[in-house]
């Protein structure tokens, strides 16, 4: 399976930046109301703004050149009134915008986690954790300015130029285009910028994600790393991430500050090309002092929200590459989901059938890992599953699991095809205990509870009895009550064993899988755990898979598991008589246990 790990960069599938631009304003169309009253207060400001220079021109070629007070202090008084409008309206519009934004990134985090939980085991195996929460947490804040702006400042901007736009026309068409001509070289410099900044955010992104998976990796694994005092290795390479996300944001913030002065250079030119113009060819006199200075205040309300569309440009091309990113995710098909008309699974009996069954990894697809496995188990059996690490024991157990599809063949549960029911109902009615015995930060009475939800305190307890976990939370402080880490500190692994197996006690599964659910406990709680396990078994369909051979001598039956194939079927004792590969193992594994040569003895004697 090919793995992606913390320093190679993510591959992501190329789009179309008008794609992903309707797909993300998209999102805001949820909350029209909200949209539509900022609008409106919006459509206000604006007009207030407008007038302003009107304003400032009546009262220069008129009241100032009547020497008309009255009128003066009138327009002043409104002018005040108009401003407190304006700033009301503008505070009121942000706060609105604020919580739409808010939402909009809740309902995109939410989308993006939900169909994570929905993609298959092939999916997390593939790369590293870090590089996901990178994109559930970092790139969904990297769009709330985006979202809020696209509405609050862009909008009222784009409407804003073209209503100035307008009025310096109406004004006087020849000043309006002497001011604008500075516009085709604003435009031409934009898309330049725009088309070699993109791709340098996009490399950012993926340095960033290099960078958050590598330190989750390295917190994860620190007992490692202390144990091993490789600190000074993984400084080195953490220094060479860090290097490499600086050097790319630098590289993006090269090109990316180009707008700003490029606004600045067409505005300047802008103002020198409406004096001048407007001056030495058309003359003062024709146009008169106060329409000059309306027109200056229009330049500048012209140009100053091109800079804030600019800016707003700007900040899109940045974080375009992180909604790409969160599309990318969300539209990666989950390789196991329900297939149409799947039914609730009740009433496991636990009647298993393998037919045929070949497995392959999707992006191996000669090298099979399973091959042309049979079997049929009845309700009620227990089967071990021995052999070789790497054989296939554990890629059998999540075929039944559904964890990943079936490259050919059918397996069957109660006569119906795997696939006919439903996952949720599936796995709820599965007891799955790994080696992997992870815990969730939480209360010891709360890790238990995940095996089913509406366990009660009391269930709680009898499954912590029924494999001996009971006496040891006991001691605890605060115990059933006491609050654990996901690493589970303050515990052995053998205890934190014990509250995994709890865990899958409590869930009353139809079908058990025990996927070398003893292994970190020592001999003797082994024993005292057994006796659980002897009634967590009976009456349920059982997969045991054990490397060692002692634990499973009760099996009803006994699969030897090499090469992706069944090669022998039987009882304990059948095995060992036909003297094959079943007897090669425990022979193996009972003369390395045994001293001075003694293996053999061993096993004639636990026969």
């Amino acid at each position: 399976m090919a793995v992606n790990s913390s320093r190679v960069d993510e591959d992501q599938k190329e789009v179309l930046k008008k794609d992903t631009i309707i797909r993300l304003f998209a999102y805001l169309l949820g909350f029209k109301k909200q949209i539509t009253i900022v609008l409106l207060i919006m459509a206000g400001t604006i007009t207030i703004s407008m007038l302003a220079p009107l304003i400032m021109e009546y009262a220069i070629n008129v009241c100032v050149a009547q020497k008309d007070i009255r009128g003066l202090l009138i327009l002043g008084g409104g002018a005040v009134f108009l401003f407190v409008l304006f700033l009301i309206g503008t505070k009121v519009r942000m706060v609105l915008m604020a919580e739409v934004s808010n939402q909009v990134l809740l309902e995109i985090r939410e989308e993006l986690y939900k169909h994570i939980q929905s993609l298959g085991f092939g999916f997390f195996d593939s790369r590293p954790t870090g590089k996901i929460l990178a994109r559930v947490i970092g790139d969904v804040n990297s769009l709330k300015n985006v979202l809020s702006d696209s509405v609050t400042q862009l909008i009222p901007d784009l409407l804003t130029v073209i209503c100035v736009a307008v009025i310096m026309v109406v004004k006087n068409y020849r000043l309006a285009m002497a001011a604008l001509l500075t516009l085709p070289i604003l435009a031409v410099g934009m898309f330049l910028i725009e088309t070699t900044v993109h791709r340098r955010w996009q490399i950012y992104r993926k340095k960033t994600s290099n960078l958050n998976a590598y330190v989750h990796e390295d917190l994860s694994g620190i007992r490692i790393i202390q144990s091993f005092a490789a600190e000074r290795e993984t400084k080195q390479v953490f220094h060479s991430l860090v290097d490499q996300h600086y050097q790319s944001f630098i590289n993006a913030v090269a090109v990316a500050d180009g707008f700003g002065p490029l606004v600045e250079v067409t505005w300047g030119l802008g103002v020198f090309l409406l004096y001048f113009i407007g001056i030495r060819m058309i003359g003062v006199e024709q146009v008169g002092i106060g329409t000059f200075l309306a027109f200056s205040t229009y330049l500048s309300m012209f140009w100053s929200p091109i800079r804030n569309l600019a800016n707003f440009y700007n900040k899109l091309t940045t974080n375009l590459s992180a909604a790409e990113r969160i599309f990318d995710l969300i539209d990666t098909e989950a390789e196991i989901k329900d297939q149409e008309g799947a039914k609730e699974l009740f009433g496991l009996k636990g009647e298993v059938v393998f037919e045929n069954v070949s497995f392959a990894y999707s992006d191996e697809p000669d090298r099979l890992i399973l091959k042309e496995v049979n079997f049929a188990i009845k309700p009620g059996e227990t089967i071990a599953l021995v052999g070789p690490t790497g054989a296939g024991k554990t890629t059998i157990v999540n075929l039944i699991s559904r964890f990943y599809e079936t490259t050919k063949g059918n397996i069957w549960i109660d006569g119906h095809e795997i696939k006919d029911f439903t996952l949720n109902s599936l796995r709820s009615q599965l007891g799955i205990m790994t080696q992997d015995n992870f815990l969730f930060s939480g209360t010891i009475g709360d890790n238990i509870r995940y095996g089913r939800l509406d366990a009660t305190q009391e269930e709680i307890i009898e499954a912590a009895k029924a494999v001996s976990a009971h006496d040891f939370i006991m001691k605890l402080e605060n115990g059933y009550d006491t609050v654990i880490s996901e690493r589970g500190a303050g515990l052995s692994i053998g205890q934190r064993q014990l509250l995994a197996f709890a865990r899958t006690m409590v869930s009353r599964p139809g079908i058990l899988i025990l996927d070398e659910a003893t292994s970190s406990i020592d001999t003797h709680t082994e024993l005292l755990v057994q006796k659980g396990i002897d009634a967590l078994l009976k009456g349920r369909t059982s997969f045991i898979i054990a490397h060692r051979l002692s634990t499973i001598r009760k099996a009803d039956r006994i699969f030897v598991i090499d090469n992706g194939m069944v090669m022998e079927e039987g009882t304990h004792e059948e095995l060992l008589k036909r003297k094959g590969a079943y007897y090669q193992l425990y022979q193996s594994q009972f003369s390395e246990a045994a001293p001075f040569g003694k293996g053999i003895d061993r096993i004639g004697e636990m026969q």
